[in-house]
């Protein structure tokens, strides 16, 4: 028998938005079946179109409105909602702020997790905070061109202006971009395999306006790598570290493990939280700084320390949180399981000249277990896992170390909530309002600190 749907392909409707999805699009309902609509937002009454059909839900797209949203804000470009850079950036920047939080409020509260969720730590200013990008270039109607992927696809949508990153970055990937067009530098095909150039990356220190450039290849051969050198630097004034990096395998991976200075140094320089960091082409390093000090604050504040602490921070990276722990803790151990953030970790302490915290390469989870073995008693935890969230092993490690304190920094809402289970399984409660931050206005993403507390 075949199944009833409440609407068809190619239907033209008129509906009232009553939610926004956590990735941003609207949802009507007919018959309590859900119709996403990007573009749309709560409380509009707009006249749309059925344009995908599936047995649990639909997609449309809008063609009028007869009512707007209050909160509606009327982007100059379109091409920032198409293509990913900014999907929230049609909705006002205090109703951002409310709607991640109610992301977690929602998250919650279907796990039956009574906890209370504060108001978002936003930005001053939303827009152009971003201190990294890393631009595809494609060959588009015979013209190299450098812009961003349309939603769901790998259709190159040519930008010059990004709205979110710092605008001397903007700037400097229109002027590598007119140096490689100049030199007739082939644009890699994902198709054939053939071409050179993949991918431009740019970072931008936010305090030391240090600039690197990253060219990613696909071959080693860099064509008119000199006469490239010399008109980029020419080009660049904040200019300090010029890299190719080697990606020759036909993958989605973005960087490969071989970089070669083309000019300047190896490393641009920056701080957060006072403290120096030396940056690579591979190193992780947060895209926001201003709300990336915003977060860690939090962090430090909420795990009370008073110099007597000995601290783990799982999953630390080139270690942004280890270092500014460290000024308030009697000792730092980090882990990671990537061998070059481990040496970056180890560089930045030296530079720093601090000597109390302590880096090693591997799996958090296993490491955790050695160090458990070893007989490491911490007095606090620190975890800032990726979105898959914590593995059972750490929080069974976890669990077995006792430490009186966790700090959890999450960059995803759903793996937050499954993990609080898990935690409260061995022992650990939520003990103050979960506190989100957002680190990536114009987007749904939303990071969050939770302070839980081992109970007797």
């Amino acid at each position: 028998m075949k199944l009833q749907l409440p609407v068809h392909k190619n239907e033209h409707r008129t509906g009232t938005v009553t939610d926004l999805t956590y990735e941003g699009n609207g949802v009507i309902k007919v018959d309590h079946y859900p119709i996403f609509i990007p573009n749309a937002l709560s409380g509009e009454t707009i006249e749309y179109v059925v344009t995908k059909v599936s047995k649990n839900f639909a997609w449309g797209r809008a063609l009028a409105w007869q009512t707007k949203s209050a909160d509606r804000v009327e982007l100059a470009d379109q091409r920032y909602l198409q293509t990913g850079i900014a999907p929230l950036g049609h909705l006002s920047y205090p109703a951002q702020l409310k709607f991640k939080q109610k992301l977690l409020v929602d998250l919650l509260a279907k796990a039956h997790l009574p906890l209370e969720v504060a108001p978002t730590l936003g930005m001053k200013t939303p827009v152009r905070y971003r201190n990294k990008a890393q631009v595809p270039v494609k060959l588009i109607r015979g013209r190299l061109e450098t812009g961003f992927y349309k939603r769901g696809s790998h259709d190159l949508v040519p930008i010059e202006d990004f709205l979110i990153q710092d605008p001397v970055i903007d700037q400097t990937i229109v002027a590598v971009r007119d140096v490689l067009r100049r030199h007739q530098i082939p644009a890699y095909d994902e198709q054939t395999g053939r071409g050179v150039i993949r991918t431009v990356m740019v970072r931008r220190g936010y305090y030391s306006h240090e600039v690197m450039v990253v060219l990613i290849t696909k071959t080693k051969h860099l064509p008119a790598q000199q006469a490239l050198t010399a008109e980029i630097v020419a080009a660049v004034p904040e200019l300090k570290s010029l890299v190719q990096n080697i990606n020759e395998k036909q993958t989605n991976k973005l960087l490969g493990d071989q970089n070669r200075v083309l000019w300047g140094q190896a490393t641009i320089n920056d701080q957060l939280l006072g403290i120096d960091f030396k940056i690579s082409p591979l190193s992780f390093y947060q895209v926001n700084p201003q709300q990336t000090e915003k977060l860690y604050q939090t962090a430090i504040e909420q795990a009370k320390l008073d110099g007597s602490q000995t601290v783990i921070d799982a999953y630390c990276g080139i270690g942004t949180i280890s270092l500014a722990v460290a000024k308030h803790a009697k000792k730092v151990y980090g882990v990671e399981i990537v061998p070059a953030a481990i040496a970056d970790a180890k560089q930045n302490a030296v530079l720093n000249g601090i000597d109390n915290a302590e880096f090693v390469v591997g799996k958090a989870e296993d490491q955790m277990a050695k160090w458990q073995a070893a007989g490491l008693k911490p007095d606090v935890l620190i975890v800032d896992p990726p979105r898959k969230g914590l593995a059972e092993s750490l929080i069974e490690a976890a669990g077995q170390m006792g430490p009186k304190k966790i700090i959890y920094v999450s960059c995803n809402p759903a793996t937050l909530v499954r993990d609080l289970q898990r935690l409260a399984a061995v022992g650990y409660q939520v003990t103050q309002p979960i506190q989100p931050v957002d680190q990536f206005p114009q987007t749904t993403h939303v990071e969050s600190v939770t302070v839980l507390e081992r109970q007797k």
